[in-house]
Parts: structure tokens; C-alpha cells; sequence
């Protein structure tokens, strides 16, 4: 019960929830039963969103449980209280699928009807009968008959049931019976439609704090922009079921038949726990790397492993490319420096790689830390000052990092003209100031970039702001991307999807999906990448392709 406890306090915190108790006076109102599940300590529950003047009574009603199941589910319910747009954890029970079955109108089918074979098929909101119909080779007619219709309306996401083996008449009256037969084959194949799931299982792995004192905010923020693109799915006719596990303390409590059973797999975040899961996970689960840059070796030995976030190495990459594509004048220099004694050996011989193999002409320069004061000679020694100078800094180090911004800034005003590129952590360095990276018209390669004057990106924090009372942060918007990504992947193309990843690039709110296969026999990397400039005018632009 402790980490049901924490769960749900962590989730109410990142809904920004606030309330007061409800007065017995007010009439109820009407409970909707919740979409959207989670599985906590093995259990599954509804995730149910308390709405103004609806009560205990009423919500247990609503799922056919006790007052009782509720509070042991939420015990700070029972101290604080119900508040609106908290989040309640609802026992699932198979008495309250059978009551649900129920309430559903009832179908007008006769037994021949109920005995055939049936696709189900979720109408999307700019369908139609005749474009049903005519997408699975039946009639009309069969389609209202199955389902009990008696006129053309459809609601978006309603539920159809699709006779199999019911073809459209020809109209030649002559036609064979194995004509007849012949084109009820060539109808009923349609592997890439029957192949699209009722609704997706998707399973998202986080941790969220069941061995500790303090909830994870990060992990809440993208759980929390992962239902947004969830939400988005549903309206747009997708249904999807997402199991959360708590991972926090390194437990996986995942099995290897929900594995198999699920559709999409985001998570866990760490490369132990990466690798503890793809044991155990059979090959046609693939397994989504959602945060952790360095998880990308995994794809090397895994077919069936994507890694989300872009490498460095990829962004290292892609600085080397746009040096090769900005250096235009023979006269322009080009310096790489790093720091003795680097950790960073492998990137760096791939830079030099690079460089050499593009024909790129460049000067390897680097130093310790503590001769930071002794470096401008040799500098300018390398530079020229009627020309353009591009310096790559290959450092993760902040200290390194901001010696050498300090040393090229002092260069600059020596008169030579300097273009800093730089690895995408220089942004998040506090003891660099800003201005000098404007004066160093900083390049930088990333694998996340919000453009806040995007319409999408507005559109998407105004329906977060609304629905959580609370700003997103970087977590949400990734959540939201790779959430919202996959399940269109799944939705558009079901079981088959993995086979379109490299084809399907899409620009997100926050990220570029760019996938490709890591090696022959193995899993996929995200080589999207995103470049911004910072401008002597305080300006930072992103860059278009």
C-alpha cells in the first residue's frame, strides 16, 4: 500500500490538483468510466479523474466496487478527502467488465449473425458507412445487419463489427461459385488492416518513487505528456491501454508475458535496466530507450531495440558535417580542441575521422585545465585573422568548456573572427555567461529544441496547462513525442510497423525521429538532430533543413 500511496500523491502533485470536500447537498453528477489504465504492485486499476460534486458513492457505483476498495487504493482519500480533478486508482474486477457489458445497448442480431466470423473496426470521425464498406469488400446492408443499425449515422469511435466472408454482389448474375469464391479471398486479405489491434497495449516503464521518500518528477512529467498524446489518439478514433510499472530501486517487475502480449514498450530508462528487461523480453517486443543518450550501444547487439534520444556521437556527427558545409573559403581555419587527458576518446577519433574522410583541413590544439592563462599565443599562432575561425570544443566538461569560451572571447576582441561550435550541454552550463556565447555565434547540434513560436508547440501547452494546471517541462514534451509518434506508427500500420521506422521521419514538438538500423542485425538509432545559432544580436535560431 506504500507505493499506491506515493503514486498517487506524486500524481496529484504533477496535476497541480487543489479542492475543497464536496457538501452532501449537491446532487451527483454522472460517472464516466475511465479509458485509461495502470498497473501498480501487479494490479490493475482505471485511472479516474474526479469531476465537481461527483462522490464516493456514486464513483463506486459507477465501477461496481466498495467505498472501501476505493480507500485502500487511495488512502489519503480517506484523510484528505475527495478532490476534484484528483486522480483516484480504481480496482479493475471482472464483475465490473461483465456490469459494463451490460449497460451497453443491446445488438438486433440474429443467431446466423452472432455465429459468423467478425473484424472489428473502430470508426474514425471522417468515416462513413460506404467508405467502411468499401474498404473491406462487404455491403452495406451487412454492416447494419451485424450491428443492429437501423439508419447511416456512426459516432466517432464507434465500434463495428464486420462480417467475414460477406462480399459485395457482382453484377453479373452468372458469375461463378468459385468466382464468387476467388474474390471473397482476394476481399477477406487484408493483413494490413486485420492486423491493426482493437486497441494498442502500450506499457510504459519509469521510476516513480515506491522506494523512496521523493516522487519523480521527471518520470510524472512524462508519464503525464505520454497520456496527452494518448488523449490525442482517442479522439482521433485510436484506442489505447497503457500498464504502468514502477521501476525506482532497479526492481523490474514486468513479466515476460506482458512483454509479449504488449504492443509498444517505453522503458525503463537506465542501460542496466534496459538490459535486464531485453533478457527477458521475446524478439517481437521491441523495447523503446525513452531518456538515457548512452543506452545507444544496446542497439548494436539487439534487433529488437530503438533508441529514442540521439547519441553524442550523433550530434558530434552532425557538427562536423555543418562545419563542412558552412567552410567555404580555403582561407578560413578550422581548430578542434579538447582536453588533455579527455574522456572522451571515442568521440573524438570519430570527429578526426570525419574530418580527414570530408577533406576537411583542421589544426588539433588541447591543453590542461590549469594552462587555461597560457593559451592565446598558441591560438592565434593557428587562427587567421583575415578570416573566418571555426572551433570545435570537444569537452562534456563544464570547467574546460567555459576556459575555452573565456580564452576565444578575449580573441575576439583582439579582432579575429571566431564561430564557436559546440556539444549541446554547453547550454545548460550556469557558470558560462550568455553573452559570450553570442559573441562566439555559438553552433550547436541537439537532440531536443522546443520552438515556443511553433503553433503546435503553443497548442500543446495550452492543453496542458488546462488539463494539469501546471507548465511542461522537457519530460512532458518527450513523453508526449515518443508516446504520440509510436502509437501513430502502430495505429497506421499495426504489427508490422517496425518495417516503416525508417522511412517514417516526423518532426515532433520537441525532437526529430530519424531512425536507422544501428548495423545489419541490429536495432534502431534516432539520428534526428536539431542546430541552433545563437546570434551576436541575443537572438537564437533554429535552424531549418
Amino acid at each position: 500500500m506504500k507505493q499506491l500511496l506515493y503514486i498517487s500523491l506524486a500524481l496529484a502533485m504533477a496535476l497541480g490538483t487543489c479542492g475543497e470536500l464536496y457538501g452532501q447537498g449537491y446532487p451527483p453528477v454522472p460517472v464516466t468510466i475511465s479509458s485509461e489504465k495502470v498497473k501498480v504492485n501487479g494490479n490493475l486499476y482505471y485511472s479516474h479523474i474526479v469531476q465537481e460534486r461527483q462522490t464516493l458513492y456514486s464513483i463506486s457505483k459507477a465501477y461496481n466496487v466498495t467505498i472501501d476498495q476505493i480507500y485502500e487504493a487511495n488512502p489519503s482519500v480517506k484523510t484528505e478527502g475527495l478532490k476534484k480533478n484528483a486522480i483516484l486508482l480504481i480496482p479493475c474486477t471482472e464483475q465490473k467488465r461483465a456490469v459494463i457489458r451490460e449497460s451497453q445497448p443491446a445488438r438486433k442480431a440474429d443467431r446466423k449473425a452472432e455465429s459468423q466470423e467478425y473484424i472489428i473496426h473502430t470508426a474514425k470521425w471522417y468515416e462513413d458507412l460506404d467508405t467502411i464498406a468499401e474498404k473491406y469488400g462487404v455491403t452495406v446492408e451487412s454492416i447494419q445487419q451485424a450491428n443492429g443499425l437501423t439508419g447511416r449515422k456512426l459516432t466517432r469511435r464507434q465500434k463495428l463489427k464486420i462480417p467475414v466472408g460477406v462480399t459485395v454482389q457482382a453484377a453479373d448474375t452468372a458469375e461463378t461459385a468459385e468466382e464468387t469464391t476467388a474474390k471473397a479471398d482476394t476481399v477477406i486479405a487484408v493483413p494490413e488492416t486485420s492486423a491493426v489491434p482493437e486497441k494498442i497495449r502500450a506499457v510504459l516503464m519509469m521510476p516513480f518513487a515506491s522506494q523512496s521518500e521523493t516522487p519523480k518528477t521527471g518520470s510524472i512529467d512524462f508519464y503525464c505528456g505520454a497520456l496527452m498524446a494518448a488523449r490525442q489518439a482517442g479522439e482521433n478514433g485510436t484506442d489505447i491501454d497503457i500498464s504502468v510499472y514502477d521501476t525506482d530501486g532497479g526492481v523490474l517487475p514486468i513479466t515476460r508475458e506482458k512483454l509479449y502480449e504488449s504492443d509498444i514498450v517505453i522503458g525503463p530508462v537506465s542501460p542496466a535496466e534496459l538490459t535486464g528487461v531485453l533478457e527477458k523480453c521475446p524478439e517481437k517486443t521491441k523495447i523503446i530507450s525513452p531518456l538515457d543518450h548512452k543506452a545507444e550501444y544496446l542497439a548494436s547487439s539487439h534487433m529488437n531495440f530503438i533508441q529514442a534520444p540521439t547519441s553524442n556521437l550523433i550530434l558530434y556527427e552532425d557538427l562536423a558535417k555543418w562545419i563542412k558545409e558552412e567552410t567555404k573559403d580555403t582561407a578560413e581555419r578550422v581548430i578542434v580542441i579538447y582536453e588533455k587527458g579527455s574522456r572522451d576518446i571515442q568521440e573524438l577519433s570519430v570527429m578526426n575521422t570525419i574530418l580527414q574522410k570530408d577533406g576537411i583541413r583542421f589544426s588539433s590544439f588541447s591543453y590542461s585545465i590549469l594552462e587555461g592563462r597560457d593559451i592565446q599565443e598558441p591560438l592565434m599562432s593557428m587562427m587567421n585573422i583575415e578570416a573566418a575561425n571555426r572551433v570545435l570544443v570537444m569537452s562534456e566538461s563544464e570547467a574546460f568548456v567555459n576556459d575555452v569560451v573565456r580564452n576565444l572571447n578575449l580573441l575576439i576582441h583582439s579582432e579575429y573572427e571566431v564561430i564557436l561550435y559546440g556539444p549541446s550541454k554547453i547550454r545548460s552550463f550556469d557558470t558560462i555567461e550568455v553573452d559570450n556565447l553570442h559573441n562566439t555565434r555559438l553552433h550547436t547540434s541537439l537532440a531536443y529544441y522546443v520552438d515556443y513560436e511553433n503553433e503546435e508547440v503553443k497548442d500543446f501547452i495550452r492543453k496542458y496547462r488546462a488539463l494539469y494546471n501546471t507548465e511542461p517541462t522537457p519530460y512532458a514534451f518527450q513523453g508526449y513525442d515518443i508516446a504520440a509518434y509510436f502509437i501513430k506508427l502502430y495505429s497506421e500500420h499495426g504489427a508490422s510497423w517496425e518495417k516503416y521506422l525508417e522511412s517514417e521521419n516526423c518532426k515532433m514538438l520537441q525532437a526529430d525521429f530519424d531512425f536507422m538500423k544501428a548495423r545489419e542485425n541490429g536495432g534502431f538509432v534516432n539520428s534526428g538532430v536539431r542546430r541552433i545559432v545563437y546570434g551576436p544580436d541575443y537572438s537564437i535560431s533554429l535552424m531549418e533543413d
